[in-house]
This record gives C-alpha cells, sequence and structure tokens, in this order.
C-alpha cells in the first residue's frame, strides 16, 4: 500500500505509510526521553532533597505537554523519535503542514491517548484507514510516511516529462549538468539537512524564491532542468 501525495508543482510523489509497529516504536522512543527528562528535572532533585514546589512542577511539565506539538513543528514533521524511525507528518495535498495542521494532531492526541480505551483508538483507526491515518491525522489532512519514497528516484526524476509540461523554475539554466547531478544524489540520499543545504543553494545561486518542501523543490528544479535542456 502507498499514499500518492501530487504536490502544487504537478509532482507526484509516492510514499509508504509508517506502519503501525513503527508509530508505536516512535512514541515509545518520545515516552523515554520524556521519562529521562521528568527523572532528570523532578525526581533527581528531590532525591538529593531540593524543595520543588507547584510552579517548579509546572515548568518541568509544560515541555511534557508541548513536546509532541512543539517537537513535529520545529522540525519539520517529525519528533526524535519518528527520527530514530525515519518516519514523518506529510500533508495529503503536497504542502508543508501548517501550525495549524500540527495543532490538531496534537489536541486530537488527547482523546487518542493511552488514557482512552488503553490507546487502541488510534491503532484501530491506523490499521482501518487506507491511509495510515489516526483521528488527528483525518481532522488535520495529515498522514505519517516513511522517508524512503515507494518508487526509486530514477523512476521519478528520470522518467519522460508530459509533452505540456509547465516549467516552474526557468532560472534552472543557470546550472550546469554537474550540478543536477549533485542535486539528484542529494535527493537520493534524503538526509534533510543536506536537502535545506542543497536547496538553499541553489536558490543563492539561481535567485529563484519559492516557499515550497526542500525535497519538492529540488525535484521541481530537476524536472525543469531536464525539460529546458532537451528543448
Amino acid at each position: 500500500m502507498s499514499v500518492a501525495i501530487r504536490t502544487s508543482q504537478n509532482v507526484l510523489l509516492e510514499y509508504e505509510p509508517a506502519s503501525i509497529g513503527e508509530r508505536i516504536l516512535a512514541a515509545l522512543i518520545d515516552y523515554v526521553i520524556i521519562f529521562g527528562w521528568i527523572l532528570l528535572t523532578f525526581a533527581l532533585p528531590n532525591s538529593l532533597g531540593f524543595r520543588t514546589n507547584s510552579f517548579y512542577t509546572i515548568l518541568v511539565f509544560f515541555p511534557v505537554i508541548v513536546y509532541d506539538l512543539v517537537s513535529e513543528w520545529l522540525l519539520n514533521g517529525r519528533s526524535l523519535g519518528k527520527i530514530a524511525m525515519k518516519i514523518r507528518v506529510v500533508m495529503l495535498d503536497g504542502s508543508p503542514p501548517s501550525l495549524g495542521a500540527y495543532l490538531i494532531r496534537w489536541l486530537l492526541r488527547i482523546v487518542e491517548s493511552a488514557a482512552f480505551l488503553g490507546g487502541i483508538v488510534p491503532i484501530i483507526t491506523v490499521a482501518a484507514n487506507g491511509k495510515g491515518q489516526r483521528l488527528g491525522d483525518i481532522a488535520a489532512g495529515t498522514t505519517v510516511v516513511r522517508l524512503k519514497p515507494a518508487v526509486t528516484l530514477d523512476e521519478v526524476i528520470m522518467r519522460p516529462l508530459v509533452e505540456n509540461y509547465a516549467v516552474q523554475f526557468p532560472d534552472v539554466r543557470l546550472l550546469s549538468d554537474r550540478d543536477i547531478n549533485v542535486v539528484r544524489n542529494v535527493v537520493r540520499i534524503g538526509d534533510e539537512q543536506a536537502l535545506m543545504r542543497t536547496a538553499n543553494k541553489i536558490k543563492e545561486v539561481t535567485g529563484i524564491r519559492s516557499d515550497i518542501g526542500n525535497r519538492e523543490f529540488l525535484l521541481t528544479v530537476i524536472n525543469d532542468y531536464q525539460f529546458i535542456t532537451a528543448q
């Protein structure tokens, strides 16, 4: 099973939804991190005889409460657990998830938490939904996918383009074949930091301005360059 996402730049990306096991393991890793934070900031001071008041308790538990929301927002759809499992949150319409989407997922996580039916609600929802969505994903228009696409990169960027293909970034003609090969290798590897640095460098060299995601931007650059140089 795969999830097909057609981006705003008409680039079709296919992803494998993260399995229930991968999502559970990612959550367990996050719980271990949260437990370590509580031990470090609350249990340890108490064991050493330091007195803590209610204000300190709020300071300790506030990061625990907003951990999922803040980490997914700041880490491009990933918590530390998701990074370890190589999965991330994406929008089904191909656009970057907004803070509002992350907020909806976070709020509905309360309903789906272990306090309600032992956490069985999200497991059933993900298993029954064809796109690997829990209730929060359905409401936010998101899903959680494996970072590696379901199809090989060559199938995405080397296939013949349609005759009426519309070039999005004409300034890619400023790039060389060597530049494009570097971009292809970066996209093939899929490292988020490398994608960001490469996208920023391409924008710096060409003067292109775009707010789309780094991977989608680089794929569009490759397709545009392939179309322009084939003319």
